[in-house]
């Protein structure tokens, strides 16, 4: 009954802005976070927004450009990615935080759900 859908990928200029969206249906979780993955690179965390006290965590090549939001009448989480480089061109997902353990939200293994993804594209 679990599903997270990301929107809202697509292509931007570098400088750009690009805001993807993931709404998870089914239930709620402690936390929710995303991911990306470049071409030829390993699957690296970006960021992390939790639902009972709205606490963040970035990345710290994302932070400054990048913001971590949440709706929670929509049980959505959005990722507003503002002055984009080629290098944040990557495949992009979100994420459900599932660990009882210790918070640990740059840890891919802690979060047991995972939307389909969604291609940005940063062009120079």
């Amino acid at each position: 009954q679990v599903q997270l859908v990301e929107s809202g990928g697509g292509l931007a200029q570098a400088g750009g802005s690009l805001r993807l969206s993931c709404t998870a249906s089914g239930r709620m979780f402690y936390a929710m976070g995303w991911f990306r993955q470049a071409p030829g690179k390993e699957r690296e965390f970006v960021a992390a927004k939790t639902w009972i006290d709205d606490s963040t965590y970035y990345a710290d090549y994302v932070k400054g450009r990048f913001t971590i939001s949440r709706d929670n009448t929509k049980n959505t989480v959005y990722l507003q990615m503002n002055s984009l480089k080629p290098e944040d061109t990557a495949f992009y997902w979100c994420a459900a935080y599932t660990s009882p353990g210790t918070y640990r939200p740059t840890l891919a293994a802690n979060y047991g759900y995972w939307g389909q993804g969604t291609q940005v594209t940063v062009s120079s």
